[in-house]
């Protein structure tokens, strides 16, 4: 189990498109920065709560059950993860 941070692992790679489990307690992306990627990213939270802010759509918290598509090149940080419950994020990211 991390203490704080986070861990990615790839589940599945193929042409086209990913799968990653990522874990994090008390992660945050850091200041000034954002992801801005050239896949859709599609996240289903497995367990825990984060927030995300999206260039287009503010801040959008999410627990256990909910899910969210990023569209290719939407900036965007993780704002909050839960630092006592590991937040369990399964991404599945596809290319165009």
């Amino acid at each position: 189990m991390i203490e704080t941070g986070e861990t990615v692992s790839t589940l599945l790679a193929r042409p086209g498109v990913r799968v990653e489990r990522i874990e994090s307690r008390g992660h945050v992306t850091p200041d000034g920065e954002t992801y801005d990627q050239s896949e859709d990213e599609w996240v289903y939270i497995a367990a825990g709560a984060a927030r995300l802010w999206l260039e287009d759509g503010g801040e959008i918290s999410l627990n256990a059950g909910d899910h969210l598509l990023i569209p290719a090149h939407c900036r965007h940080r993780v704002v909050w993860t839960d630092p006592d419950v590991a937040t369990v994020w399964i991404a599945l990211f596809l290319s165009k």
